[in-house]
């Protein structure tokens, strides 16, 4: 008998994010779900984006911090941020989702998984089946799934 997939133990069932919810709300579902990202999905389902930790660092800094290579004359605190740009907890998510993402099919292979992982800057990769959104890896539960093989021998 051949040994189960990883892919396949490390899935995880979590509630979508729509494109027009507001960042506020997306915020807080990934702090509850403690998960790093989740996938953003149009009033039909439809996978768009994803939308997490990078996103929303990008949404409530200015967005020439991006293309700084160094931020340490920038005099700004987070509090200062915080008044400045907290009005992006009111944007919808579709404004600051990643667009560019990649996602598997429901017959994905740990191999698959480990490219995507190692050659992709992602933290969650969905798993979409039929043009909807099934479930999500995240690449932290993939690591500890393979450092656990790795520590207890068959």
């Amino acid at each position: 008998m051949s040994p189960q997939r990883i892919a396949s133990t490390v899935r995880r069932d979590v509630p979508l994010l729509r494109d027009d919810e507001c960042v506020r709300d997306a915020v807080a579902a990934l702090t509850e779900l403690d998960v790093p990202a989740l996938p953003v999905v149009d009033a039909r389902g439809r996978l768009l984006g994803i939308f997490g930790e990078r996103e929303f660092i990008g949404a409530l800094f200015p967005g020439y911090l991006k293309t700084l290579g160094y931020a340490g004359f920038v005099p700004r605190s987070l509090d200062e941020a915080l008044n400045k740009r907290g009005s992006c907890a009111d944007d919808p998510v579709g404004q600051h989702m990643n667009t560019e993402h990649i996602d598997v099919g429901e017959d994905f292979s740990d191999t698959e998984l480990a490219e995507i992982f190692l050659h992709h800057r992602v933290l969650i990769v969905p798993i979409v089946e039929g043009g909807r959104v099934s479930a999500i890896v995240t690449r932290e539960d993939f690591f500890r799934a393979l450092a656990k093989r790795l520590l207890t021998p068959p």
